[in-house]
């Protein structure tokens, strides 16, 4: 029998029909009606981020991250990068090449840094002065390495590839002294990876100067851009130690193999599709290094000392009692207070965000209980900011219950 194919089409559409009907009256029946929540407009009220991140945002920084979307491989987007890691380099002080942003918090940078440049088998030592240090310890543990607490183990010891030391620790409002370590780090042919999330912007820090390896940052705190991108640099040292890996990295997303031609760093003529990456995102940064580029970082570490030392005088006029007692060793970009004697934390914090839509917040990790944390940095870090939060922890002293013991 001679079938044409207007023939055949009829045939197929004979057999096909009932299961197109079928899968017709399967589409067309909703069960889960749309969400109340999703019918109502977004709302996003408007409060004094006085905490330790993420900071308000200043107007020009979110216009940025309003401008109209552009394609992630377009030219244009390659020229923001290539922008992007100029502004890193100058704000980390450093002429690495391989400067980038991750797609990612300040933790996404964290992981990358460990991820490819430690493998199984390795040891990792870490100075535990607050939450982020134990977190680059499981972080450790998880990629199948060992790791080691600072206190009183010598490097000769367990001969750590990685020592990871939290320059600003904001869980403790602690800034911890860098100079010299990346020299002992070298004699032992290991590599110093440094934390930088709280203190960029906010206190001095010399990445080729002080020879660390890796460091990284956050956008959300003193560089004043949204959540969701962190700053993170290599040099030559580390490098050479995850690019010469007996095991691929645990992450394919933070595989530095790829982020590099990404970004362009590794020298091939083209960049290659590696991952959709946060266009607003790093229009908002670009912007904020803009601007750190723009006020100069000795003025910006300026600015926040200088803040910092107001707060701390109207802290103590109050009575209230600082943390970290050696002035030298405190993070001007947040402060911690000890929590005062018959007060409870969690009433004051909750008092003054009602009454004065302001965020501060109690401590972290090993401080919950100990401390409360007042943030001010970058476009927050202003007098008049610190004479808000200084009336709202008054406030909260004079009309929270304080107990009788």
């Amino acid at each position: 029998m001679f079938w044409d194919t207007n023939m055949m089409q009829r045939a197929l559409f004979r057999r096909s029909a009932p299961l197109l009907q079928q899968l017709e009256r399967s589409m067309s029946t909703v069960t889960i009606p749309p969400p109340a929540c999703m019918l109502r407009p977004l709302e996003a009220p408007l409060r004094y981020l006085f905490g330790p991140g993420p900071s308000n945002v200043p107007p020009r920084i979110l216009a940025a991250g309003a401008k109209p979307i552009i394609g992630h491989m377009h030219s244009e987007m390659f020229e923001v990068m290539d922008d992007i890691k100029e502004g890193i380099r100058y704000a980390f002080q450093t002429q690495n090449n391989m400067t980038i942003s991750m797609s990612g918090s300040g933790h996404a940078a964290m992981e990358c840094a460990v991820f490819n440049t430690v493998e199984p088998g390795e040891s990792v030592l870490v100075a535990i002065n607050g939450i982020w240090g134990e977190r680059v310890a499981e972080i450790a543990e998880r990629s199948g390495g060992s790791w080691h607490a600072l206190l009183r183990i010598a490097m000769q010891k367990h001969k750590p590839v990685l020592f990871f030391l939290t320059h600003g620790e904001s869980s403790a409002g602690l800034c911890h002294l860098v100079d010299g370590i990346g020299d002992i780090c070298r004699k032992h042919n290991c590599l110093f990876l440094v934390d930088t999330v709280a203190s960029l912007g906010a206190a001095p820090i010399f990445m080729d100067k002080q020879n660390i390896d890796i460091l990284y940052t956050g956008s959300q705190k003193a560089l004043n851009a949204p959540p969701g991108t962190a700053p993170i640099s290599f040099n030559d040292r580390a490098c050479h130690k995850m690019f010469n890996r007996k095991t691929k990295p645990l992450s394919y997303l933070f595989d530095m193999t790829y982020l590099s031609n990404y970004w362009g760093c590794d020298g091939k003529p083209a960049r290659i599709y590696h991952h959709t990456g946060p266009v607003s995102g790093f229009f908002a940064l670009r912007e904020s290094l803009a601007i750190l580029a723009e006020k100069g970082l000795e003025e910006s570490w300026r600015k926040h000392k200088e803040i910092a030392a107001y707060l701390y005088k109207g802290l103590e006029d109050m009575g209230l009692k600082l943390f970290i007692p050696d002035r030298d060793l405190r993070l001007p970009s947040v402060t911690t207070i000890a929590i005062p004697d018959g007060y409870d934390w969690r009433e004051m914090l909750a008092y003054i965000m009602k009454h004065h839509q302001m965020e501060m917040t109690g401590g972290l990790g090993p401080s919950v209980g100990m401390v409360m944390r007042v943030g001010l940095m970058g476009y927050n870090c202003e007098k008049f900011n610190a004479d808000k939060a200084l009336h709202a922890l008054q406030d909260a002293l004079k009309n929270c219950k304080k107990s009788k013991a």
